[in-house]
């Protein structure tokens, strides 16, 4: 019984030693005060380009990730932006905007995570398609967004991205400014880069 038990020890040690506590550790992440944080919107009209853009992003997400930078999934994400953060400089254009997106009614643009796939990895940039919900103007429409997650070396995680929607898909009738004469189009580029914290 005495050597049994010596034996039970010794492969409980060796367990401990082999397998490391954190292998794919599942951790969880918030979205903090950062240069990387941008979420930027992007049309044309009749007359010229327009872009809309914002630093201010509130969101979290879990990764499982492994020691030496890697990752390896991802359970949850979620993300929002309040409207009238998006700036463009112009007065006139921002206040347009707003009206469109119904900002009175619904106060931000929100995103939440359904499933998601690594597709792909290089040099520590993992390719993850995303499927998820996208709640825009009250409007919720499913879509599939591939984000490129960089780990870095203090721990946190960079995501970046592009998508495309169309206004008229969430009941947004794209704005129009000086009684008609400038029209925007009803694409839409958004383009984002969110850096997670633990």
């Amino acid at each position: 019984m005495e050597i049994q038990s010596k034996y039970s020890i010794v492969l409980m040690v060796l367990l401990a030693v082999t397998i490391p506590a954190d292998a794919n550790a599942q951790a969880s992440f918030k979205i903090v005060d950062s240069r990387d944080n941008c979420i930027e919107l992007s049309g044309t009209s009749t007359f010229q380009d327009w872009t809309m853009a914002t630093l201010v992003i509130y969101g979290s997400a879990t990764f499982i990730t492994e020691p030496g930078y890697y990752i390896t999934g991802l359970k949850e994400m979620e993300f929002s932006i309040p409207v009238t953060k998006l700036k463009s400089g112009k007065k006139e254009l921002d206040k347009n905007a707003y009206k469109a997106l119904k900002e009175k009614h619904f106060r931000t643009v929100d995103y939440k995570l359904a499933s998601a796939k690594i597709t792909g990895e290089k040099d520590y940039k993992y390719l993850i398609t995303t499927t998820g919900n996208l709640t825009i103007a009250g409007v919720t429409k499913q879509v599939i967004i591939d984000m490129a997650c960089t780990p870095n070396k203090n721990g946190s995680i960079t995501c970046e991205g592009t998508y495309s929607i169309k206004m008229t898909d969430y009941n947004i009738e794209p704005p129009n400014f000086f009684d008609g004469l400038m029209s925007t189009s009803e694409s839409v580029a958004i383009n984002f880069s969110m850096r997670f914290e633990r």
